[in-house]
């Protein structure tokens, strides 16, 4: 079977609640753009792209995020037969005749077993090798097909921002194929949402920002070194490469952040999703932004709205926290005089 969007695990993924979310837009909301500009791994906008919305605007920083909604939702010719034929190829592949790689050298026996790392790694390599012969398409299909089969075989909890420490079982690596979207309009962005929102105007604006001190591009370096195909230099246990990407909505300035974008957002409505785990147990977990600074930012734009749902939220380490809820809140902006 395919992978479909949904299929990797991700932090603060909306999977389970994308429904629920894209009930209440209906109801609430009216339009044809929808830009999703946190999109994360892109399980909203693909949603909206399902739901009667005609054009979706996706970004997100990480390149390994760029490159799935690229895969899943970008336009471009692609052949289904090739890119199975390419993939049976690389599922053939013998591990134990495979000399090292970057990636096996550095990650093997840490967040993959030793041989699963040499496999992962010579068709990161062998896809580069291949994309002469490919569509860009093709491209980013095999690059994230690679990327969920690795995740889903990762000796982790989820995220990468350490690896399990039971050393990891050898596993036969298995590549499947992705299953792309077909999305009317798209248009794709890697960029700083801050930045991006004083360019763009959409119907309908959503924002999934980090909520606490865990930053993205930490979490999921392994991704991004293997879909980059550089080779960094590497520090710590964790094996993380020097920072980038550093989001200032995991840092104390959060709040006057998201408060300078949504003053410039163009657009008839905000729907903005947070948690309420503002008291969790854990430092790293607790929210940047309280819910009361959210609503009166978003008042300072027009009538907001907000609704609340139980969820069991993925939990990426050992942190606990009661009575979970997912919070969203809706504005219809005002129009300007």
């Amino acid at each position: 079977m395919a992978y479909n969007i949904e299929n990797r695990r991700y932090t603060g993924s909306k999977a389970k609640l994308v429904d629920w979310i894209m009930s209440l837009i209906h109801k609430e909301c009216t339009g044809k753009t929808f830009l999703d500009i946190f999109a994360g791994t892109g399980v909203v906008a693909a949603a909206a792209a399902s739901n009667s919305f005609k054009h979706i605007i996706v970004n997100d920083l990480l390149y390994s995020n760029y490159v799935s909604f690229k895969a899943f939702l970008g336009k471009g010719d692609w052949d289904k037969d090739k890119l199975q034929k390419i993939v049976v190829g690389y599922n053939n592949i013998d591990a134990d005749d495979l000399k090292g790689t970057f990636f096996s050298e550095n990650f093997g026996d840490k967040y993959f077993d030793l041989k699963t790392a040499k496999i992962i790694g010579l068709i990161r390599e062998k896809i580069e090798k291949d994309k002469p012969k490919l569509t860009d398409k093709e491209y980013f299909i095999l690059l994230a097909s690679l990327m969920y089969s690795a995740d889903k075989v990762a000796n982790t909890v989820g995220h990468y921002d350490a690896y399990l420490r039971t050393k990891p079982r050898e596993n036969k690596f298995f590549m499947r194929l992705i299953d792309p979207l077909k999305v009317s309009k798209v248009d794709i962005f890697r960029e700083d949402a801050n930045l991006l929102a004083k360019k763009l105007k959409a119907d309908v604006v959503y924002i999934d920002p980090p909520y606490n001190s865990r930053q993205y591009s930490r979490f999921y370096h392994v991704l991004e070194t293997l879909i980059k195909g550089d080779t960094p230099k590497l520090y710590g246990v964790a094996l993380k490469p020097e920072p980038e990407n550093m989001s200032d909505y995991c840092r104390v300035n959060a709040p006057e952040v998201f408060g300078e974008l949504v003053k410039n957002l163009n657009c008839k409505y905000i729907v903005v999703s947070y948690n309420n785990t503002y008291n969790s147990k854990s430092n790293s977990s607790r929210n940047k932004i309280r819910l009361d600074q959210i609503k009166k930012t978003l008042e300072s734009r027009g009538e907001t709205k907000n609704f609340n749902k139980s969820h069991k939220f993925f939990n990426s380490g050992n942190t606990s926290f009661d009575n979970h809820q997912e919070l969203i809140f809706i504005t219809k902006v005002h129009e300007k005089k």
